[in-house]
């Protein structure tokens, strides 16, 4: 299990109610909502001061109601931190009179605390979206008959039959039939791969080892032919019950800040209930009476109560989280805001994160003197007779890059599994396809075509022959093209101090690195399954201590769960990858990358300011009060006005801009 969830894990509370899981934000809003009730009518009205009373007792009820439950079971377990503290202190609060600070008190904490919980517990539901990708039922060959049955009743060996269009229902190998297979959920890459039955079923022993063009993933998508599969893995270990694993694996953590706030209420709160009961009969030693000391006791603890610091991170964190989400951005807790600020590295996924995420046509060029425009004509003709992708983003591109309509001409069209198509057009053979397409059909390539279609390849892109009769005419090549706004979030990234930044992708090493140099990344990983990246995720932190991972896919969501931070792109993303992601681009954009890193920091200084703040004035007011220095009243004030100073301090974060 990586380092960062090894220990020190933050247990979040599910609490429910007759208003569901959201009870506790809902009881902490109605606190706030009683407590400014009160407020304005002790502050703005002659009313009656029992109207007012009557609000602060039940802002008292709605903000420490889940509090005093939470407290109890710490209580039963030895433990006693902030949160009991902070009920004595608003009983003490309410004890003199002072029912608004202990309702105010209560409304801050219980509000945080609900937010930080509801946003948490979110990240159960990454689990069950994952669960989703694998088909419940699959169609399975028994005794010559084909049945329907449920997933859970596969066995190993099983032959399932898997029509055009669905999704594959078991981890397995082709045995019969051919087809492409849309499987970016679970590798990322952007084409779908053309997969093939093996040959000698004789050799099925290890899953892993079968060359990747026989096997398919459970939860993947066949492309328009019939598939036989015999299953080699039950759903318990298929692919995506790994995905599920690896993401389940990984709880979320208190953020650094909060941590240390932790190990501060382990003396801290202990000291203050044994130094508060002794000063309740300090009247035993020093010449006062119990009512005295018992005035001084409620002083000290209204003084000592650490208000300030219990918000001074929740307070910074909300700020935050709203400045961000006005951007676009969802940030899920303290955790994340505060880590983006201290990453140097970034790791990102390829495919839809740094590129469109779909195949575009690069290059349609005739070849021997070939009429241009009617060799354009001839692809365009064949081409929108297919329904595989690559032949629909060719067809698409040539009308709009070359203002062509389709003549129409072409017919017969039938595929060449792994090779490429044919067709006829005007009664006349086409064949478009790979290199051992022409040589199959003996159409000769020249030296020179040769040398343009190992430049192309070596650029990352996808390379197809166009052969007229027994003549090559022309070449074409698509690939997945860099997003318009990658290359300047890059730049603007390594301008702020992110000193590396690594793709991690499905795709070929060779399609990873083109895009590299077009976008400026440092670092280039290709040919990777998910289990791959989080491994390489892994491996980069033990390098830089601190890593994010970008990526919008399902298969990212195990590298992003492993990462320091996981930031899902959002429009274009999976259920699973914002749910599990820390950070979500919701418009999709990742321009938006270097403003939340910004923000991030800015909002670590913030933390940083409000502890020091909020430690500060307690270290002042608890000897000011032990001593006589200080009575109730300035006490609380002062009190209040540290509470209120960390609280602004933090609404700074909402007038946040990048520079």
């Amino acid at each position: 299990m990586p380092e960062k969830h090894s220990k020190n894990q933050h247990h979040y509370h599910k609490h429910e109610g007759i208003l569901g899981e959201k009870t506790e934000l809902y009881f902490a809003i109605l606190s706030g909502v009683f407590f400014f009730a009160g407020l304005i009518i002790e502050k703005a009205t002659n009313l009656s001061e029992s109207y007012a009373l009557i609000n602060f007792i039940s802002a008292f009820i709605f903000g420490g109601w889940f509090t005093t439950k939470e407290a109890i079971e710490k209580i039963r377990k030895g433990q006693f931190e902030i949160d009991f503290l902070m009920l004595i202190a608003a009983v003490g609060a309410g004890y003199i009179g002072k029912w608004e600070e202990g309702a105010l008190l209560l409304f801050l904490f219980s509000i945080g605390h609900a937010l930080e919980n509801y946003a948490m517990n979110k990240a159960k539901k990454s689990i069950e979206a994952l669960g989703e990708l694998s088909p419940k039922t699959a169609l399975v060959k028994r005794e010559n008959l084909i049945i329907e049955i449920t997933v859970e009743e596969l066995k190993i060996n099983d032959v399932i039959v898997v029509k055009p269009n669905t999704k594959i229902a078991a981890d397995g190998v082709i045995v019969k039939g051919s087809s492409s297979i849309n499987q970016a959920s679970i590798t990322g890459e952007s084409m779908p791969v053309d997969k093939t039955a093996v040959l000698d079923t004789s050799k099925l022993l290890d899953f892993d080892n079968i060359d990747t063009e026989n096997v398919v993933y459970t939860g993947t998508i066949n492309g328009n032919n019939v598939l036989e599969v015999k299953v080699l893995k039950l759903s318990v270990d298929s692919t995506i019950s790994r995905l599920v694993k690896m993401v389940s694996e990984v709880e979320t953590q208190k953020s650094p800040t909060q941590l240390l706030t932790k190990k501060f209420e382990k003396w801290f709160v202990p000291m203050v209930i044994v130094l508060v009961i002794s000063l309740c009969f300090a009247y035993l030693i020093i010449d006062e009476t119990f009512n005295e000391s018992l005035y001084r006791a409620i002083t000290v603890l209204v003084a000592a109560s650490p208000c300030a610091l219990a918000i001074s991170t929740p307070s910074a964190v909300l700020s935050g989280v709203a400045r961000a989400a006005k951007s676009g951005v969802l940030i899920k807790g303290g955790r994340a805001l505060e880590d983006l600020g201290s990453l140097t590295t970034i790791a990102f996924d390829k495919t839809g994160t740094l590129t469109e995420g779909k195949p575009k046509l690069t290059n349609a060029i005739s070849l021997n003197n070939f009429d241009r425009k009617e060799f354009l004509n001839i692809v365009l003709s064949v081409e929108s007779l297919s329904n595989h992708p690559l032949a629909k983003a060719i067809s698409k591109d040539i009308k709009e890059q070359f203002s062509i309509e389709n003549s129409n001409k072409a017919s017969n069209i039938k595929a060449i599994q792994g090779k490429g198509i044919s067709a006829n057009y005007k009664e006349k053979k086409v064949f478009i396809g790979n290199e051992k397409l022409m040589t199959d059909k003996n159409i000769a390539i020249s030296e020179e075509v040769e040398n343009s279609m190992k430049e192309l390849l070596q650029n990352g892109q996808t390379v197809m022959l166009v052969a007229y009769q027994t003549e090559l005419i022309g070449l074409l090549s698509v690939m997945d093209v860099p997003r318009e706004s990658a290359k300047n979030t890059l730049k603007r990234l390594k301008e702020i101090g992110i000193k590396k930044m690594v793709m991690l992708t499905g795709d070929h090493q060779n399609v990873g690195d083109s895009i590299a140099k077009q976008i400026g990344l440092t670092e280039v990983k290709g040919n990777l399954l998910p289990e791959d990246k989080v491994a390489a995720i892994q491996e980069l932190k033990l390098r830089d201590t601190k890593i994010a991972m970008v990526g919008d896919g399902v298969n990212d969501a195990p590298a992003m769960a492993n990462s320091t931070v996981g930031i899902a792109m959002g429009a274009a993303g999976s259920d699973v990858a914002l749910e599990t992601a820390d950070v979500a681009l919701m418009s999709d954009k990742i321009e938006n990358l270097p403003f939340v890193i910004g923000l991030s920091r800015k909002s670590k200084t913030i933390i940083k300011q409000n502890l020091w703040m909020s430690l500060g004035i307690v270290a002042i007011l608890i000897p000011a009060t032990l001593f006589g220095f200080a009575k109730i009243g300035p006490a609380v004030l002062i009190h209040e006005g540290s509470t209120l100073l960390v609280v602004f301090n933090a609404l700074r974060l909402l007038r946040y801009n990048e520079n």
